[in-house]
């Protein structure tokens, strides 16, 4: 079976788990045990993870603070931010191509006083800057926009995004979870100063990601969510998770090394696969082509339900129709219905997303069974 579903999650690299094993069995010491080698093997552990992942996005070791996911980072970085907001500033700016993890925390805000605003994108599913210039205050306290869009793909303006934040005092907020396992990131010249990181979105385990909180002076202000301890410098208690924070230090270097050359691979596979697929009648891209994920392709069939194409590929390919967290709801996607598609259409598309491990024969061969099934069933509805 060909897995193309990336997006929801990587397969774990061989490395990962060689460097993960350790630490189930001889190394199992409690990371704040101080006072025996157990301890001190897996805090020097930890610390080096910490190490791995910053400069995977170019920060400094004591700006990464360790959680369980990227929706427990995106949940720190949103609610501890604006816990602490400075009196006068009660605004929150967001996109509608958001992932869940962030709109669902921003709604939370707005019942609880403060001022939401969920700005529109355009039919590529960029945020019209002018749009962010004017919605963006001296009142606003947070902005959060995604790096690469989990469903699209779409890659927004981080710079000029990041200037319009800067000049009114507002903290920026970023998704990175789709983009930092394939894109360069350098957090300081984005001038980011909170990211949201995913070790299962990067061939690391699942159960374990970031949030990078920059050091700032004056020092960036979060109320931590979890009390009970005060690891992770207060901002994050709980006994930490050493393997899989190994296997997500792991993970975070294999990428880094594997840039630029693995994003140019992945785009070509995303470019074969396109190639094929176009020649299908009725076929569309959704999003920017230009402005995107290396590994993203998300594609609408004119006439077809989305539904009935997966099952007719489901015991060859694994691809999706839309955010995996999402999958139990029967309402199209709110991603794509930003986008300006239609119910029908956003419920004919389909989400590919690659990684590592694909190979150009199975791109060959997703092409082959999309266009086949795509003719059965329109021949047969």
């Amino acid at each position: 079976m060909i897995y193309l579903d990336s997006h929801a999650t990587t397969p774990v690299d061989p490395r990962v788990l060689d460097a993960m094993l350790p630490f189930f069995r001889e190394h199992f010491g409690n990371a704040s045990s101080r006072n025996h080698p157990f301890g001190w093997q897996a805090a020097k552990a930890v610390e080096h993870a910490r190490q791995q992942v910053a400069e995977l996005i170019g920060a400094r070791f004591r700006e990464i603070v360790f959680t369980s996911g990227a929706t427990e980072s995106n949940n720190l970085a949103i609610k501890g931010a604006a816990a602490r907001a400075p009196e006068g500033r009660r605004g929150v700016v967001t996109l509608a191509t958001e992932h869940r993890a962030v709109l669902d925390p921003c709604r939370t805000l707005e019942r609880n006083g403060f001022q939401l605003t969920v700005l529109p994108v355009t039919r590529d599913g960029l945020v019209d800057l002018d749009h962010l210039a004017a919605a963006v205050t001296d009142e606003t306290a947070l902005v959060s926009v995604m790096f690469g869009n989990n469903e699209t793909g779409v890659l927004q303006p981080l710079p000029e995004i990041s200037a319009i934040t800067r000049a009114h005092g507002a903290l920026l907020h970023c998704d990175a979870v789709q983009a930092a396992g394939v894109l360069p990131i350098d957090v300081r010249a984005l001038n980011i100063d909170l990211l949201s990181l995913s070790a299962h979105k990067m061939y690391g385990p699942k159960g374990v990601g970031a949030l990078y909180v920059a050091k700032r002076n004056p020092p960036i202000a979060i109320a931590a969510l979890l009390d009970g301890g005060g690891h992770e410098r207060g901002y994050r208690s709980g006994t930490l998770n050493v393997p899989g924070i190994v296997g997500f230090g792991k993970a975070a270097e294999l990428c880094r090394d594997g840039k630029p050359d693995e994003a140019a691979r992945l785009a070509a596979l995303r470019g074969s696969l396109w190639s094929g697929l176009s020649t299908i009648p009725d076929v569309h891209s959704n999003g920017s082509m230009v402005h995107r994920l290396p590994q993203n392709l998300n594609v609408r069939f004119g006439g077809l339900a989305g539904e009935a194409l997966l099952a007719s590929l489901a015991r060859d390919v694994a691809i999706s129709s839309g955010a995996a967290c999402a999958t139990a709801s029967a309402e199209p996607s709110h991603v794509l219905k930003a986008l300006g598609l239609t119910d029908d259409e956003a419920r004919a598309s389909l989400r590919f997303g690659f990684h590592r491990f694909n190979t150009d024969q199975e791109v060959t061969r997703v092409v082959s069974m999309v266009c086949a099934s795509v003719e059965r069933l329109r021949s047969t509805s």
